[in-house]
């Protein structure tokens, strides 16, 4: 877009061209021209009799043309027991397919002509982004309208969708900053609320292919849809073709409006995410009740205002908490300007552990001196000056146009909404800036989230107030998955209280079974050497894993792979892995993995049969090939598995329990005696339905003796 680039260029030109005679001894004396007036080209509208909005942009500097078909409806409109629907819907709409073709088959078909046909979902819309080349839009085109027209969400691009939103919630305490955001929000709009929500094993296993068609059916109809195309053709015969490809195409219902925010704030106050493998603290302050509408004559004083506060090196955070007291690299945030719905006012800042409370109290001086420190005319002008020149870069071609005028049709903004921008920026005075800081901040009504290492901070955390633990924990996969088998449906039940009659009786056989209570008592260590087969990116992996355990808390396992050999270690007191990447404390959802392996190991959940922490139950009887075998329920201590027992020997024939890429089922083919204990030593292994592995214990030595300091942390 030329035309665009001569006003920014020069603008940089007439900054060039001051007279160099002219000194001055500060950069305040120097006087810039005002910015011109930039002229945009605008798209041309075309509004079908089926409600479909259609901006078309040409632009010839190359033989492309680029596309987004936009539609209302989104993640905030989902009940809370479907919270992760929208992502499964982004990732399997597209890769899916058609009627007409599979998702691998679209694959090729566009990968041969350097195009592309994506599809995506938000918080309040869902999209179809396309490119290709001019030549081949005649070809390409029609695969867009049949990803809007015709999906399929097979099934096995469902379950590939399904299986990367449970590993995604699996790792999802991995990053402070990651766990510092969601709950940060939670505690603005409450978690209740669709704009807080967060994805679990419970609701991303209740989706099923029925419900993105659904959804699907809900929301995509011409009505809803903003289509814009840019790129080189000619608006007359590209218009012609899409009033062809769509005219026929009939109104479905209305998309809703903005979701309300739903949800309580949390109270005032100090809380606390204990993260113990960091060495700096994400602080956050939030209050919620707050944000200003862009349609709102508050929001341009607004946008100054996050501008003086923290407008990057010339902001007041950046110069207080950073240039002044060198307590953080990065810190910002301000009042949420939004679109169509209320937001929060919220502050990031990152500092070491130990000038964690520092930093907070930092934090709280700049957000009192909002309300009594006045904003001088300097502060005014500099945050001015820096909106406007970025603003420039936001219109700098004829796509960054198209994407404005297409946003605000969306919202339902005036048209002139970028144009009339500058002008009333401009206007805002420091007054205005005042004002807006005394309506919408509240220092006396935030919530601090701390997430960090508590015991490394500079003071404890309760010099600030009473302080509120968050709990992280990631709920156990609970719910019965959309294809269910009875074992799931199993480990879905509400957990008994007590052991029943029944499963003790089941449980005592399984004793017998593996060496009876006298010899499973006194095993207090093992060492065992086994090999797993597992799918690789290429292949079928081999796997050998070395691992000693003892009895109950401790665990040393070395996994020998073929990138590289890993350690992980298990202790009461801590968790840790080393590889080829060195050592580090493991990271939290590891670490439950790692405990709730142990707690349900054959070895410790006989040795814990009289515990009242582990609870036996009986759940009918299921087929294990010809065999009819008794469902006993394992409660152990926090993990729910199912063993299924022949019940006239006490031999394990299955083990079920729920990963988050589905249900785990394991197979025990054949059992050994060591040294008085019989455990399986071949086994295969499925999740989800799908094959996953297969497994050989090569040794097993029961009480080896142990060196201590084999579970010490180890160093780099």
């Amino acid at each position: 877009m030329k035309s665009l680039r001569i006003h920014a260029i020069a603008a940089a030109t007439a900054l060039l061209s001051l007279p160099l005679m002219a000194q001055v001894s500060d950069y305040r004396e120097i006087k810039t021209p005002p910015l011109h007036q930039i002229q945009q080209p605008q798209p041309k509208r075309v509004q079908l009799a089926n409600g479909m909005v259609i901006f078309l942009m040409e632009d010839h500097e190359l033989p492309l043309i680029r596309g987004n078909a936009r539609i209302r409806g989104g993640a905030r409109d989902l009940p809370a027991g479907k919270t992760g629907l929208a992502g499964i819907y982004s990732a399997a709409w597209r890769t899916g397919g058609t009627a007409s073709k599979t998702g691998d088959e679209l694959d090729d078909f566009l990968e041969a002509r350097a195009a592309a046909v994506e599809t995506n979902a938000n918080e309040d819309a869902s999209s179809v982004r396309f490119h290709m080349l001019k030549g081949d839009f005649d070809t390409v085109f029609p695969i867009v309208v049949d990803v809007l027209e015709h999906p399929t969400f097979r099934q096995e691009k469902v379950d590939l969708a399904k299986t990367s939103a449970t590993t995604a919630i699996s790792r999802r305490n991995d990053d402070a900053k990651g766990i510092a955001d969601r709950e940060m929000s939670k505690l603005g709009f409450g978690a209740d609320s669709p704009y807080a929500r967060v994805p679990e094993y419970t609701t991303i296993n209740s989706v099923t292919r029925d419900d993105l068609a659904a959804f699907h059916k809900r929301f995509v109809y011409p009505n809803n849809i903003i289509l814009s195309i840019t790129g080189d053709f000619d608006s007359a015969a590209m218009e012609k073709k899409l009033r062809a490809a769509f005219g026929a195409w009939a109104k479905g219902p209305q998309a809703p409006t903005a979701a309300p925010t739903g949800g309580a704030p949390a109270k005032p106050g100090v809380y606390l995410v204990a993260k113990d493998d960091v060495t700096q603290s994400n602080i956050y302050v939030v209050h919620g009740g707050t944000g200003v509408l862009r349609s709102s004559p508050d929001f341009y004083a607004m946008q100054v205002m996050n501008e003086i506060l923290s407008g990057g090196f010339s902001g007041r955070l950046m110069n207080d908490i950073r240039t002044q007291r060198g307590l953080a690299y990065g810190v910002g945030g301000g009042v949420d300007t939004t679109w169509d719905r209320s937001g929060l006012f919220h502050i990031w800042m990152g500092t070491k552990s130990g000038s964690t409370v520092e930093a907070v109290n930092a934090l709280r001086t700049d957000l009192s001196d909002l309300q009594t420190k006045p904003f001088t005319a300097d502060e005014l002008a500099q945050a001015k000056e820096a909106i406007l020149n970025a603003y420039v870069f936001t219109a700098d071609s004829k796509a960054k146009v198209l994407d404005q005028r297409a946003n605000l049709e969306f919202y339902g903004y005036p048209p002139d909404f970028y144009q009339t921008y500058p002008a009333k920026l401009q206007a805002v005075t420091a007054d205005d800036v005042a004002r807006v800081a005394k309506k919408y901040v509240q220092p006396n009504q935030v919530s601090v989230l701390v997430v960090g290492k508590e015991k490394d901070f500079d003071k404890p955390l309760s010099s600030l107030g009473a302080v509120t633990a968050v709990d992280i924990t990631i709920p156990e996969p609970g719910a019965k998955p959309a294809v269910a088998t009875a074992g799931a449906a199993a480990a879905a039940a509400v957990k008994p209280t007590s052991s029943s009659p029944e499963g003790l009786a089941l449980i005592k056989k399984v004793q017998s079974f593996v060496g009876g209570k006298a010899k499973i008592d006194a095993v207090v260590a093992t060492h065992s050497i086994g090999s797993m087969q597992a799918p690789g990116p290429s292949g079928p992996m081999e796997v050998e894993i070395d691992s000693i355990v003892k009895y109950p808390d401790y665990s040393h396992r070395i996994v020998k792979t073929p990138m590289g050999e890993i350690k992980m270690i298990t202790t009461p007191d801590g968790a840790y892995m080393s590889g080829p990447m060195g050592a580090q404390d493991m990271p939290a959802s590891q670490r439950t993995t790692m405990r709730n392996e142990s707690r349900a190991d054959i070895i410790s959940v006989l040795k814990n049969i009289d515990n009242p922490k582990y609870i036996f139950t009986v759940a009918g009887t299921e087929k294990v090939g010809t065999a009819d075998a008794q469902a006993l329920t394992v409660d152990a201590d926090g993990p729910t598995i199912k063993w299924l027992v022949d019940p006239t020997s006490g031999k394990i024939l299955r083990r079920i329990s729920q990963s988050p890429r589905g249900e785990a089922v394991t197979d025990y083919t054949e059992w050994k005696t060591f040294d008085g204990i019989t455990l399986p030593i071949s086994f295969t292994t499925t999740t989800a339905g799908q094959p996953n592995g297969k497994g050989t214990l090569k040794s097993m030595e029961i009480n080896p003796t142990i060196e201590p300091k084999l579970f010490e942390k180890p160093v780099n």
